[in-house]
């Protein structure tokens, strides 16, 4: 009876692994012959949509084009914006997002792979008011507006950051740095690597030139939080990917750092 017992756990066991098995979004992807990809097409330069055609192009678009082929399907990237990017991939909208930001708030609801970058967190200004801003203390009180956009790691940190500033938080199509050129907001934050393209494509305005970032932050990809035959899976491609030297690759073409 023992013995029987035993065999009917180890049956059940095997059982359940087949069932999460069958029902990993690897499988769904390599039966529909589709990866789908959830990406805000608003970040220069890991994301970036041109509404005229309704392409993308950017770093995380040839990262996720390159993992489509390594699966050997075909691509399809669906539009979100930051405020629904955790719960389009927790409610099956997409299998995988591109780059986003490791954070315990995030974590709590989805999966993340394992992480092939870090950002920092800098601020920016009107080059005509760089005598009045500094250093992050000088943006941190009542006569400062600080702008950031819902739903993304930035809106947390302005109120973390500048906790005496007046906080202005603008939803997606809208980005906060258009805050900043339109007068609306004294500042903004965002990611040093986003920082650098919006200076290249605006020399109105400048970083400030603060002694150090604040928050340097992993980044990852956000998948389905119980989906480990998925999460694995990616896992393994993105350590084929970083020994062949593709992160380092793509990283010199979209001038990450520079």
């Amino acid at each position: 009876m023992r013995a029987l017992r035993l065999i009917s756990a180890a049956l059940l066991i095997v059982g359940m692994a087949a069932q999460a098995q069958a029902q990993s979004a690897l499988q769904d992807i390599l039966n529909a012959g589709v990866l789908k990809v959830g990406t805000t097409g608003d970040w220069n330069p890991m994301t970036m949509k041109d509404p005229a055609n309704n392409s993308y192009t950017g770093y995380d678009i040839d990262v996720m084009t390159e993992l489509a082929n390594d699966l050997g399907v075909e691509l399809k990237f669906v539009p979100t914006d930051w405020k629904t990017l955790v719960s389009g991939v927790t409610s099956g909208k997409y299998h995988i997002t591109g780059s986003a930001s490791i954070s315990p708030a995030r974590a709590k609801a989805a999966g993340y792979s394992r992480s092939y970058f870090s950002l920092a967190t800098v601020p920016l200004i009107l080059a005509k008011n760089e005598a009045k801003f500094k250093d992050w203390g000088d943006l941190d009180n009542g006569d400062v507006t600080v702008a950031a956009t819902l739903g993304t790691t930035q809106e947390k940190q302005v109120k973390q950051f500048f906790p005496n500033a007046k906080h202005k938080i603008v939803e997606a199509p809208a980005r906060d740095f258009q805050e900043v050129l339109s007068g609306r907001a004294d500042a903004h934050i965002t990611s040093n690597v986003e920082a650098n393209k919006l200076v290249e494509q605006y020399p109105q305005m400048m970083i400030v030139p603060v002694p150090a970032p604040k928050a340097p932050t992993p980044i990852a990809m956000l998948m389905p939080q119980d989906d480990q035959v998925w999460i694995n899976y990616v896992n393994t491609w993105i350590a084929l990917k970083e020994e062949s030297g593709l992160f380092d690759t793509l990283g010199k073409k979209w001038r990450l750092l520079n």
